[in-house]
Parts: structure tokens; sequence; C-alpha cells
């Protein structure tokens, strides 16, 4: 069964302006890489469109006044902004078209969990998506729809019986966690920076879910400067069991990739070889426990052209079963210098972080506290789903 690339060049219009860090060409520059590195010519890969996403599917999720205000400001972009709906100067500034945008994105999470729901593909990647902040009643943190929960609310929808969320971001999956925090259809799993150090300042362990969804929402706060050993700890710690004891029809992950440790906007210390990994194993739990079902999006990362596009690319190999070359194309290494001014790593992996032994083991000691702090408020609620 094949894998499925949903792509429009259509998608790049998500824009929040020069000056804004969530560039729409790191997702060019994606989908170029990917594309540089044959993995849509092979027979096991198919690019597909987005799927239609109106303003009544929209509706769905957020409230009519924000969409209402979204549409009205996307309109005419010179209106100063709606602060009680976090739209504005800063995170989210208005841009034309921009309801039109964020519906594109929905359309392209709900398109991958179409194809994966239907059999057409095995695996699906919508590379633009990951909007994972947007509220039902506002924007938040660069998101202004939520296309992970549109795509979760088209499974659901459409016989679904149980989604599991996996969120690998640096930031904390609050709106996708939002959306279904008491609904215990859901399982969410959001691995990231602790919110004692960074937005949106949530995710702490005893955010375990409400009423019939307690011990449904899982959340592992990580201290500043965890590496990928710490992390990938955490990960087998959390992670297996819970979609093991859960026993999701789909699984759909957010693979933000601001867990690097060159990002600027956080302060996690993760390097490609740890995405390497985390794809691999993301792979395996899905065909463990999901029946191979796996909707996959892009999400946050800011080294727009040195990261990004190779850790994606990474992750989408891995979707498709392919191996990737240990260079990076030339060709593609002239188009990113041209595209962001600074030429990208020549290679695919980089070796672990550098840190001194001492450092390392006292993270590991911080990470492991807040596992075993997440295993005893929530993973006896999480038994009674087996």
């Amino acid at each position: 069964m094949p894998t499925a690339l949903i792509w429009d060049d259509d998608h790049l219009r998500y824009d929040f302006g020069p000056e804004h860090p969530l560039k729409p060409v790191r997702v060019e520059l994606t989908v170029a890489l990917i594309r540089a590195c044959g993995l849509t010519t092979v027979d096991s890969v198919d690019t597909l469109p987005r799927a239609s996403f109106t303003d009544d599917d929209v509706l769905r999720l957020h409230t009519e006044g924000y969409v209402e205000t979204v549409r009205r400001l996307s309109a005419n972009p010179r209106i100063a902004g709606a602060p009680r709906y976090g739209l504005g100067l800063g995170d989210n500034p208005v841009f034309a078209g921009m309801h039109e945008a964020s519906l594109e994105v929905c359309g392209a999470s709900v398109a991958a969990a179409e194809a994966v729901w239907a059999g057409t593909a095995s695996h699906a990647f919508n590379p633009a998506g990951g909007l994972h902040h947007a509220m039902p009643d506002r924007a938040s943190g660069f998101c202004i729809y939520d296309d992970p929960a549109a795509a979760i609310e088209w499974l659901l929808r459409n016989g679904a019986v149980r989604v599991a969320y996996v969120d690998v971001d640096t930031h904390h999956g609050d709106g996708v966690q939002e959306f279904f925090y008491s609904d215990p259809r859901v399982l969410t799993i959001s691995l990231h920076e602790s919110g004692r150090y960074l937005f949106p300042g949530t995710g702490f362990c005893s955010e375990v879910g409400e009423g019939d969804a307690r011990g449904t929402s899982l959340n592992v706060p990580l201290p500043p400067a965890t590496a990928g050993d710490a992390y990938l700890e955490a990960f087998e710690a959390v992670v297996p069991p819970a979609l093991d004891a859960f026993r999701p029809e789909v699984l759909v992950t957010q693979l933000g990739c601001d867990t690097h440790v060159t990002d600027p906007l956080a302060h996690l210390a993760l390097t490609t070889d740890d995405y390497a990994t985390l794809g691999r194993r993301l792979h395996e739990l899905a065909h463990a426990s999901a029946a191979g079902r796996w909707v996959a999006t892009g999400g946050g990362g800011y080294q727009i052209g040195s990261v990004v596009p190779r850790a994606w690319t990474i992750y989408f190999a891995e979707l498709c079963g392919q191996e990737l070359p240990h260079e990076v194309p030339w060709d593609w290494l002239q188009l990113a210098e041209e595209r962001v001014g600074k030429r990208p790593p020549d290679m695919f992996l980089e070796g672990p972080v550098r840190m001194s032994a001492e450092r390392r083991a006292a993270i590991r000691s911080e990470v492991a506290q807040s596992v075993e702090e997440l295993k005893g408020v929530a993973f006896d609620l999480l038994e009674r789903f087996t």
C-alpha cells in the first residue's frame, strides 16, 4: 500500500510575512528536498491533493464568532486585529487570504486522514500542517485553525473509535489537547520543553484529561538542554505502553523539529540522528498498535534551511520505507542557499550533541523524574482502556 504526500503549492499561502519566524520557504524547501532525493518517483509514493475543507467543516471545530472574525480580517487585513481572538501584532498577525490559506492547511491534513482511513495509503504526510496551538475560540502560537484536530475530528466522524495523537514538537500541543480533553476516544501524548520555560506555559503531568477521558492526556515536560538520549528514554517509557493500552485505530503525529539543538526559539538539544530514530519508532508503533495507519504532519522548526527540510525528509523517507543517501543532493544545496542565503549542512545525519557527562546525567535524572511523575498520576487511569 502506498504512502501519500499531501501537497499543493497553494499551501505556501499560509504566510505571516517576511519578518515572521514561521516562513513558508521551509515547507517549500522540504518538498524540494523530498523530490531531489527521488522519494516522489518511487512506486510506493503518491502525491495527493488536499481535501475540500469548507466554512461548515471548520465550524465543527472552531466557534462561530472566531471563524467569522478570521474571515472578516482575512478579507480586510488593514483592520488592526482582534486581540480577543488572538489576532493582530505579534505571533498571529493578520494577512490577506488568511482564512482561505488556513482552510487549505486543514484540508491537506484531512486528505491525509481520508487516504489512510480509506486504505488508499498506509501512511500520509502533510508537511504544511501541524498547527497544534490553535484553540477552539482563538488563534495562538502561529496557528489560526487547528489542522491536526481537523484530521482527528474527521476520523471520529467517519467511524474511527479510538485515535492516538503523538506530538514531538518542542512546544506543548495545547490546542489539540484542548479539543479532546474530555473525549475518551482520543489519546493525546506530548513530549515538549517544560511550560516552566517555554510557550505556551502548559503541558504538565497533572493535565490528564477530564470526566470519562481522565488518563487520555499524557504530558512529558522536559528540561532545557534535553538531548536525544534522555528524550528517547522518555519516549520509550511513555509512548509504547500508552499506545499498547489504548489500542488506537489510527496514529496521528505532529513532527515539529524545533527540538533541534540549534533552533532559535527553544532550548532542547536533539539532532537529525534523533529524528531518524523517532521516525523509525513511530513507524514501528503505527504497525504494532494501529494496523499501520499513520497520519503525519509537520509542525514547528525555525532553522528554515539548515534543519527543517532535512528533518522532514528523514521522516518522509521512513514513512515510505526508503533509504536516504548520506549526502544531501548538491542541486538542492544550491537551491537552499539561493532561497535562504546560507548553505545548509551537506549530510543528513550529524551525530549526537556534545555535552559533559555530568550535565548529561543531571538532565537524564530530571527527565526520569518527570516520567515517573506522569506514570504516577496517569498510567493507572489509562489502564482502564485496555
